[in-house]
């Protein structure tokens, strides 16, 4: 043990966190060395080589994100919370209670919940004897609560991330990690009513962002299922050709009928006679004409779903949305859990001539009717009606990124609303007791984390910060029992008596 005493002070120690953490591997290297005719000291060093030079190989690591996902930057956050700010108050005037559940659920209570989809699934590894997977979406975990505590009625929002293993396409704001924001009405009401409201949340969502035109394509799996069912699709290829037909929006009508007959083995003139349905959209009218189709009219599916559409047709003329909302067949929702109404919001970009179609920019959110997922999860299949629609904030957030980065305004990263300044040296401490009684009236405020700032350096700091307001205190201050009030944009400054400075602040905030 002696020759332990020449080794290195940092060394030395390093060699005992080796010893503390894998006393058994040590010693077999140990035993092993000394066999060979090495020293203790010689045995020490070969082992600390051997355990540093992974860590020396490090500096070669190539520093990013996983593929698929992102930081963002405090201009970012800025949009970001506003948007989830629109969003959230939007819910929560309808009503909705707040809700969370796990990042990752037993992978059991995710698998075919999603048809094809599910092979998107991040499975974990198993730690602790159970089997994991992050969550797909947040309407699964919804459901796996309401059969868990037994409920039968709820009105819930939940915003979190969710996790898709496919390719992502950065500039369409589609992410391996993402954000969902979810509102759903879980119960057994009369037909259409929260439907209609789901539909009425996202105008308001999408009128309160400001985004622009958009249109919501409505369509009901019922008259979907109908659908193939009078055009020849054996039942086993419903959930498959739906997948097949939930991509139009993506790709044309061309691709998608060669996926179907040459990848899932529909016969072609199977195929057409789909083709003749889903290039139909229109409003009430389009609902009208299916009820007289010679085929649809004979599927008795088919027409369940049509009755409720054209009643969900009068609620939202009732709330004033209807030219909003385009009965769509081609709307098919791939997700398996869907049941009834279907539907997806589209952002348009107006075109350049008047007789030019309006460009489909993308879908930007979504939802429909499951009215059997509960029951999957309860033990005696008792089912519980929902229908929920999410808002996809990463499509919205890259759109209004994309016009942050366009436009000359300037986003504040912070909300501070006062700057607590000096033009003299050795005030700090009257600083730091100014700040705190600004702070414990809840006035948001700042200061430079330095002793003796120059004045002028302060009065910078504000103005690239955008704060609106400062506050300065110095010798002659002092002695006045005053503080003097900046406004930093016109750069006029008043002087306040100390005891109304709190006072005069929030009265200037307030109208501001």
């Amino acid at each position: 043990m002696p020759q332990l005493g020449l080794l290195h002070g940092r060394a030395w120690a390093t060699l005992l966190g080796q010893l503390r953490q894998s006393p058994g591997a040590l010693c077999l290297r140990a035993v092993h060395s000394h066999s060979q005719g090495q020293s203790p000291l010689q045995v020490s060093e070969a082992v600390l080589t051997s355990q540093l030079k992974p860590h020396q190989e490090k500096s070669n690591i190539i520093i990013k994100t996983p593929k698929g996902t992102r930081d963002l930057g405090p201009q970012q956050m800025v949009v970001r919370e506003k948007i989830l700010d629109t969003v959230v108050s939007c819910f929560k005037r309808h009503g909705a209670k707040g809700l969370d559940t796990p990042a990752f659920e037993l992978k059991e209570m995710l698998t075919e919940k999603y048809g094809e989809d599910s092979g998107l699934i991040y499975d974990l590894k198993d730690q602790g004897g159970e089997l994991l997977s992050l969550r797909y979406d947040l309407t699964v975990p919804f459901a796996r609560y309401l059969a868990m505590n037994k409920l039968k009625k709820m009105k819930r929002y939940h915003v979190g991330k969710v996790w898709r293993r496919e390719s992502p396409t950065i500039a369409q704001g589609r992410y391996r990690e993402f954000c969902q924001c979810d509102f759903d009405i879980a119960g057994q009401f009369d037909p259409m009513i929260p439907d209609a409201e789901c539909l009425k949340i996202i105008c308001e969502i999408l009128n309160g962002l400001q985004l622009g035109d958009f249109l919501i394509k409505v369509n009901d799996r019922r008259v979907l299922d109908g659908m193939f069912a009078v055009c020849g699709v054996p039942e086993s290829k419903f959930r498959a050709i739906c997948s097949s037909i939930d991509k139009l929006d993506k790709i044309s009508w061309k691709d998608v009928r060669h996926e179907m007959v040459a990848k899932k083995g529909l016969a072609p003139e199977v195929a057409d006679r789909i083709g003749d349905y889903v290039q139909c959209h229109g409003g009430v009218s389009l609902v009208e004409e299916m009820f007289q189709d010679p085929r649809i009219s004979q599927n008795k599916q088919a027409l369940e779903g049509l009755g409720d559409l054209k009643l969900l047709f009068e609620y939202l003329t009732l709330f004033g949305i209807a030219g909003k909302i385009s009965f769509d067949l081609s709307l098919a929702r791939g997700l398996d859990y869907y049941t009834g109404v279907i539907y997806e919001a589209v952002l348009l970009q107006t075109p350049a001539q008047p007789e030019e179609e309006p460009l489909n920019l993308g879908s930007v959110a979504a939802g429909g009717r499951y009215d059997g997922l509960v029951g999957m999860f309860d033990p005696n299949g008792h089912n519980v009606p929902c229908v929920g629609l999410s808002i996809g904030v990463e499509r919205i957030f890259s759109i209004m990124e994309h016009r942050m980065k366009t436009s000359s305004e300037k986003i504040r990263t912070t909300e501070t609303q006062v700057f607590v300044a000096t033009p003299q040296k050795n005030f700090l401490q009257e600083r730091l007791k100014l700040i705190a009684e600004l702070w414990d009236a809840g006035i948001k405020a700042e200061l430079l984390y330095k002793n003796n700032p120059k004045l002028l350096t302060q009065l910078h700091y504000c103005e690239n910060m955008g704060i609106p307001l400062a506050v300065i205190i110095g010798e002659q201050e002092l002695k006045e029992g005053v503080i003097k009030l900046r406004s930093v944009p016109s750069r006029e400054e008043v002087a306040i008596k100390r005891e109304n400075l709190v006072a005069e602040i929030q009265k200037r905030l307030s109208e501001s």
